[in-house]
């Protein structure tokens, strides 16, 4: 990877799971002291919610846990692969999507799932689509979030930083 690192946080819509990645994310990058160092982003692998904000009850799940959001769903370009130092599909669906998109070339590792409990990079495990449930599969999907997130942050302390390797918290909110 380069000196900035550019994440792209991928689920179908681009308005509930890939938002709250993207958010969360950049947050504890934020506190990581790796706020300047990587870059984040989202998309959908389907353009039918293109231009929306994010699910209501996604920014909701958000706020509580006091995260901020401002989005507006977008569409994953092909192109973008050249763009990204890594894409994370928020389950196995979106991956197999984004497989199909990704030029034959890419560099392992490169395109891979967000890890939820420490599954291997590789695999992973799938952030449930809360689309259409209620809050309280929202705050599952973040719950798995933060979580994967938190693992993803101390991956990139110790390629980004490795003196810092431990400092990325686990706790922390934007």
């Amino acid at each position: 990877m380069t000196d900035v690192v550019r994440v792209c946080m991928v689920c179908a819509g681009n308005i509930c799971r890939s938002p709250m990645a993207e958010v969360v994310l950049r947050a504890k990058l934020a506190r990581a002291g790796l706020g300047d160092r990587v870059t984040v982003d989202s998309a959908g692998t389907g353009n039918w919610h293109a231009g929306q904000p994010a699910h209501v009850r996604s920014t909701a799940a958000l706020r509580r846990r006091g995260y901020h959001l401002d989005h507006s769903a977008r569409q994953f370009a092909p192109g973008w692969f050249g763009e990204r130092d890594l894409v994370l599909a928020l389950d196995a669906a979106n991956l197999s999507d984004l497989v199909r998109l990704a030029p034959r070339d890419l560099p392992a590792g490169r395109l891979r799932m967000l890890c939820v409990d420490g599954q291997d990079p590789g695999g992973g495990t799938d952030v449930p689509d809360p689309y259409g449930l209620d809050d309280s599969a929202y705050d599952h999907a973040l719950d798995l979030i933060e979580r994967a997130c938190d693992e993803l942050v101390a991956e990139l302390v110790a390629e980004l930083q490795p003196d810092a390797a431990t400092a990325a918290g686990t706790d922390d909110r934007g």
